[in-house]
């Protein structure tokens, strides 16, 4: 496994590369929409296409789960996640946040992740049991232990805007009970951050796997806690999730105070 991070750590850099280039001579004419402001590029796309054919090669015979659909092959064993360009609204309007996220699940375990946020050039990655990295350092969680010196991430909708009010109540309510909220526009960056204890927590709805797969295990990996909503194990195809220190289980009763 420590082998196949490897390769991947590199596939992920040269495909970063390929973006960086792209941030240069973006065409905002070529924005796409898949739906109501959910944005799409020609950049995510080929970077899409190049990890799927790295990734082949680098274990063949594995399926994929990727957001822009480049591969919807399938396999019992080993799947790749991929979010090709996490933070596309930042990209194209030249916000310097986002990243790279690719995951490997084993047999739905997830066993690998790699978040690369290029303007920094920050690559983050862990595997299963073996602890997690920034730029091949070790890192770990915040360890701040209480909601009032925390720091938190959290994204907003923007489309199935029904749980607004839930939703709302809950971001009124972390406002005044910690030392602020802060919105990148990139679930992989967020869980990332938190990982490395830069946020004490992330929560977040109205995800897909590709956005959190590589990210949960980084912040696993890392002495965190994931899960979703209900305090369960549903935060990878659930649409939910909570992430964090020692602060998760405090920010999780707050969140179930008002959920519905």
């Amino acid at each position: 496994m420590q082998r196949l991070l490897q390769d991947v750590i590199v596939l992920v850099k040269d495909t970063g590369d390929f973006i960086r280039e792209e941030s240069h001579k973006f065409d905002h004419s070529k924005i796409e929409y898949k739906g109501t402001n959910d944005l799409v590029s020609y950049v995510d796309k080929e970077a899409e296409m190049r990890l799927v054919k790295g990734l082949s090669e680098i274990l063949p015979g594995s399926g994929f789960i990727a957001e822009e659909g480049t591969s919807s092959r399938r396999s019992d064993s080993y799947n790749w996640i991929i979010d090709p360009l996490d933070g596309t609204t930042n990209f194209a309007h030249g916000l310097p946040v986002y990243a790279i996220s690719v995951a490997l699940v084993k047999r739905g375990e997830l066993a690998l992740g790699v978040v690369y946020e290029l303007n920094r050039d920050e690559c983050f990655h862990a595997s299963k049991g073996e602890g997690a990295f920034l730029n091949h350092m070790p890192i770990r969680v915040s360890p701040v232990k209480t909601l009032d010196k925390s720091l938190l991430a959290t994204g907003f909708p923007y489309y199935d805007f029904e749980k607004m009010g839930s939703y709302l109540s809950i971001l009124n309510e972390f406002m005044q009970t910690t030392h602020g909220l802060r919105r990148m526009g990139s679930a992989a960056v967020d869980l990332a951050y938190t990982a490395c204890g830069r946020f004490e927590g992330f929560f977040e709805y109205n995800l897909n796997a590709w956005d959190v797969a590589a990210g949960a295990l980084l912040v696993q990996e890392a002495g965190g806690t994931v899960t979703d909503f209900k305090g369960g194990n549903n935060f990878l195809m659930g649409r939910e999730i909570v992430a964090g220190n020692a602060t998760q289980q405090e920010m999780l009763r707050l969140i179930q105070k008002h959920w519905k």
